[in-house]
């Protein structure tokens, strides 16, 4: 699907796009492994957080908080970090200090004044109304995996946006998850524009995006509105 020239609403994924979910994310854990005098690696600890992360989304759905628990305690254990359960609160705990990218504000309230916006997020209320407290402007709308009770890639967030803005027409996602967000709007046909932050290549047989930026801000030029 080519962009569409009249776009009317922006969707954004939180984690990853206007969020630096990975500096936050291993600050909190180094910040708690300091305890033990324990040091994480944060080049192992990525790819092995989101590997366990996206397993136990797999499962039933539970709040992503107990997701965030889980993870913690299983790759500590992964990392022969002796990590008692009764401390993994410390993850979710962390959510709301997880820092905005530092073009995320400008460029939102840019995208606010040409188009409605939402954010599609694989969280629960709780945490992503902590979050948004890092934002300068107001989503016109929202959703969280508590409220369709799945995680992307699953598309039942694209089906509750889809039906909240009445059709696909005029529709943008910006996302930097490939696997999460990405390819469920190419086989949706959701126009989305992928921001590749870390500038990964896609492996033979992945459906390339509408549009490949590297920050929130050349997205905003794509649109029109940087």
């Amino acid at each position: 699907m080519p962009i569409p020239k009249d776009v009317r609403f922006v969707s954004f994924d939180c984690y990853g796009t206007l969020i630096d979910w990975e500096t936050g994310a291993y600050d909190a854990y180094q910040k708690e492994a300091d305890r033990d005098g324990f040091t994480i690696d944060r080049a192992a600890l990525m790819p092995l957080f989101l590997e366990i992360q996206h397993e136990i989304q797999g499962g039933s759905y539970e709040l992503y908080a107990e997701v965030l628990r889980r993870t913690a305690v299983r790759s500590a254990k992964e990392m022969d970090w002796d990590l008692e359960p009764s401390r993994s609160n410390f993850l979710p705990n962390s959510v709301p200090a997880w820092p905005a990218f530092r073009e995320t504000n400008a460029q939102l309230e840019r995208f606010a004044k040409k188009f409605d916006i939402g954010i599609l997020s694989n969280i629960d209320d709780k945490l992503l109304g902590a979050t948004r407290r890092h934002f300068r402007v107001d989503f016109d709308l929202v959703v969280t995996a508590q409220q369709v009770r799945s995680y992307k890639p699953d598309p039942a967030h694209f089906k509750e946006c889809q039906r909240r803005i009445e059709g696909k027409k005029g529709w943008v996602h910006i996302a930097s998850g490939y696997h999460a967000d990405v390819e469920p709007c190419i086989k949706a046909k959701i126009p989305v524009i992928w921001v590749n932050r870390h500038g990964e290549t896609l492996e033979s047989g992945q459906k390339k995006p509408d549009a490949d930026v590297k920050t929130l801000r050349d997205a905003a030029k794509l649109l029109g509105v940087a």
